[in-house]
Parts: structure tokens; sequence; C-alpha cells
């Protein structure tokens, strides 16, 4: 460039604002860098400072309760989005006649839900009371700002994400009931199970002073997510519903020459089973209730898809010699039992146990669905074997692969020697007295319902249809089912 050419742009107005622009703001750029190492920085570069006493920062202390509060409510929102996948499997479980009733139980059974937590249900599970049941904020009066014994997650936070939980046990009732549940006698149980067993039994383990956390020679039971409290409870009590309200009209069972009906959309139950999975992502790690444990987090979720992984191949898998086919219903279910499985130890457990134990959980469910069959009880959906006995042997699986890094002692098979052996029969006596004590409680609540003749619909409805006799229309083809024609 010439001088004259230099001279010239040097006098031009904007090229010298943006010149002393530029400038100045290297020069605050290197005053701001001067300052930090004179002040600040001496901490970095190793120069003695005056020390200052230690205290209570409020600011960090509100910081890590609305990081956490947030976190419990993204949580809570992803269990409830689940309620989207209940909805979609168990309609595509279903026959074309009943997906209106499914669905309308689904969102019938989350609102009352709602309101019966909020009136007493939490107060029995999660209020202070006795080593039985809780009696203390009813109406979620006077609770406290942040829920005790949580890292600053606010009680309302709380609240929402149990209550996410409570209509899951719900919902999972309904699933062996589906097609001939009177929808009046669909609320009468739901009440039941929402408002009174689900909360008095949770209370057992995870409500404060709860007797099954009582520590016995050396050992409690831990249920990390609800492999027992939510998916063992709700499969005993949809086994409970589906033996008092007897098969559907025309189900032959597989002993007698007939099988389990398939699903009339495989494609809604498949998108509702990868909901479920994208929930868990809510149920599992959510249930750190902290999301400053980063680590725990990541291992939860971690291990949540590894066991899911492995069931689903193991389930189809062990079909396939049978049926020489690829059966997609036995492999949604299979994952969902994965699920199930990984839920109580998700946290205690590595990646090589959440394999090991998905794996196993496979077969389960569909010996657990073989068995039922066998047994002559109508469960359409599954729920008896994916969140009865998949519930059941995830709880157990605790006692076995428990790693002994994360507070509770090393598993039998993880080399636990007696302490593990105790931990393991503390896993099958909590298991067994929650889930005994659901099945008792709610076959005497479903005998009870029944003798107001409104828990299974009329034989003349169920022939036309429940979708039409008990909501007044079908899911599909609305002209042809009012005709009769092809529904």
């Amino acid at each position: 460039m010439d001088v004259p050419t230099l001279k010239s742009r040097l006098k031009d107005k904007d090229r010298q604002k943006f010149f002393v622009t530029f400038m100045g703001g290297k020069l605050i750029a290197l005053a701001v860098v001067f300052g930090f190492i004179l002040g600040p920085g001496k901490l970095i570069l190793g120069e003695t400072v005056h020390a200052i006493a230690p205290q209570a920062d409020p600011t960090v202390t509100d910081a890590v309760n609305a990081v956490n509060t947030s976190w419990t409510l993204v949580a809570a929102f992803l269990v409830f989005f689940m309620q989207a996948g209940f909805m979609m499997l168990e309609a595509g479980f279903a026959r074309t006649r009943e997906v209106v009733n499914v669905l309308q139980e689904c969102i019938v059974d989350t609102c009352l839900c709602a309101l019966l937590f909020w009136a007493f249900g939490f107060a029995f599970m999660f209020g202070p009371g006795n080593g039985i049941i809780g009696h203390t904020w009813f109406f979620l009066n006077a609770g406290p700002a942040i829920y005790p014994g949580t890292q600053g997650v606010s009680f309302m936070a709380f609240f929402l994400f149990q209550f996410a939980f409570a209509d899951t046990c719900s919902t999972i009732t309904s699933g062996a009931m589906v097609g001939r549940t009177g929808f009046k006698g669909d609320l009468l149980y739901s009440i039941g199970v929402s408002g009174f067993i689900y909360p008095i039994l949770g209370h057992w383990l995870w409500g404060p002073g709860g007797w099954l956390a009582t520590v016995r020679s050396g050992v409690r039971m831990w249920d990390f997510a609800g492999s027992t409290i939510v998916h063992t409870m709700g499969g005993m009590i949809a086994l409970a519903g589906a033996i008092v309200l007897g098969p559907r009209l025309g189900r032959k069972f597989k002993r007698d020459g007939g099988g389990l009906p398939p699903g009339h959309d495989m494609t809604v139950a498949a998108i509702g089973g990868v909901i479920l999975w994208f929930g868990w992502y809510g149920f599992n790690p959510g249930s750190t209730l902290s999301a400053i444990d980063f680590t725990g987090i990541g291992r939860v979720a971690t291990n949540t898809t590894l066991a899911a992984g492995a069931a689903g191949l193991t389930a189809m898998a062990w079909v396939y010699p049978r049926l020489r086919k690829w059966d997609m219903g036995i492999t949604i279910n299979g994952f969902l039992g994965g699920l199930v499985a990984i839920t109580c130890p998700c946290y205690y457990v590595n990646a090589t146990g959440a394999i090991i134990l998905g794996a196993i959980a496979g077969p389960v469910v569909v010996l657990g669905i073989d068995f039922i069959e066998w047994l002559r009880i109508d469960d359409p959906i599954g729920a008896v074997a994916v969140h009865g006995f998949a519930g059941i042997w995830g709880t157990w699986s605790l006692g076995l692969f428990s790693t002994g890094q994360f507070g509770v002692p090393k598993g039998w098979l993880w080399g636990g020697g007696s302490t593990g052996a105790k931990q393991f029969f503390a896993q099958v006596w909590g298991n067994a007295a929650i889930g005994g004590s659901a099945f008792i409680v709610a076959y005497l609540l479903m005998r009870a319902v029944k003798l107001t003749k409104t828990l299974r619909v009329s034989e003349e409805g169920e022939l036309e249809g429940i979708d039409i006799h008990e909501h007044g229309a079908p899911a599909y083809h609305p002209e042809a089912a009012y005709m009769g024609k092809g529904i």
C-alpha cells in the first residue's frame, strides 16, 4: 500500500472511529487480565491471600435447591408422559371394540389419582406417622418448603413426582382387566388402589419410619425406584382383578386348544412400548432426586438402557424355537420386563450386572405369560408377567448383583458372602410382604366392587362392544360399527 493511499484512509472519519474502538477494546481487555492476575488470580498463581472464615452461602444453597427441584420436575414430566405409552400399548394389544374404553380408563384414572393423592394418598405414603401409615400433610397442608431428606427438592415438586408414580401403579392394574371391566367398577377400584392400597403399602418402605426400611441384622430392604413398590404391587393388584373378573367371553386358553388373541394394532403397541422406555429415564434416573449426583444419574440411565436391551433380545430369542417367528409382542413385553427389573437395583449395580439381570428378565416375562395362560387367567396385555413377575425378579436381583459401592452391601453372587445372603433374603422377604399384602387386599377390594354389580360389564354389553356400550362410540370406522359390520 502506497503512502498517499494510507494518508487518505487515515483521514477517513469512519476508519478513525473503528480504529479508536478497536484499540480501546484491546486496552480494556488487557486491563481486565492484569486485574485478574493481581487480584483473584493470586489464588490460581499460588500467592498468599487472607483466609476467610467458612460460612454458608445462601446463593449457592438456593442454586442447588433450584437445580435439584428442576431436575425432579423434569423427571416427573417424563414419568407422567408414560401414561401416553401405557394408553398406546394397551390399546394396541386390545381388540378394536375396546380401544376407547382403554383410553378413557387411563385418562380418568389419572384425574382420580391426582385428586386422591392430593387429598390423603400423599399423606398416607410420605407424611410422618408410624411404621405402617403416615398421618400428616393431608390436602398438602402445613408442608415445609423443602421435602425432608432430599437435597433441596421443593415439597410440591416432590409431591408431583410421587403422584406420577402412583398413577403408574393404577394404570398397571387396568392392563389385566381390559375388555370386560365396567366403567363404574373401574372408578370404584381405582379409588381403592390410588387412595389407599398403593400409598399405605408404599409407606412401609418409602415413607418416613416405614417398618421395612428398618435395619435388621445389619441389612434392610432397598428399592431404588419401585420394582416392588410400583411394579410388583401393580402386578399383584392386576392379578387379583383378572381373577375376580374372569376371562373375556369366548376366550379359549392354550391348554384348551386356544391361545392369547393377538393385538389389533402392533404399530401403536410398539410405539407405546418405546414411549414407556423413554419415560423410564425419568422413572429411574429421576429417583436420585438430585441433579448434583451426575455420576449416579449417568450410571442409572446406562443400566436402565442395558437391562432393557438385553431383556428384549432374550425374550425374542426364547420364543423363536417355539414359533419359528420373530414375535413383536413378546419383544415389546420383554424389554418392558427388563425395565421393570432394573428399576429396583439400577443405582447399586454396574453395567455387567444390569445386562445379566436384564437377560434373565426376558425369559421371566415369557414364562410368566405362559404360567398365567396355564392358570386360565385372562391378561390381555401381559401386565402380571411384565410388572408382577419381572418386578419380583428385579427386587431379588439387588441382593445378588449389588457391587457394594453405593451404600448397599455386596450382592450374594458378587462376593458378598453372608452379608450378601442376608441382603438377598431381606429383598425376598420385603417383596413378599408388599406383594402378598397387595394381592390379598386387592382381591377383597375387587370382590367388594363385584358385589355392587359394577365390576364387570353385562354380557350384552361385552358382545356389543364395550366402546359402544359404555362410551357411545368406537375408536374406528363408526359407520360400520354402528351397523354391526366388522367391529
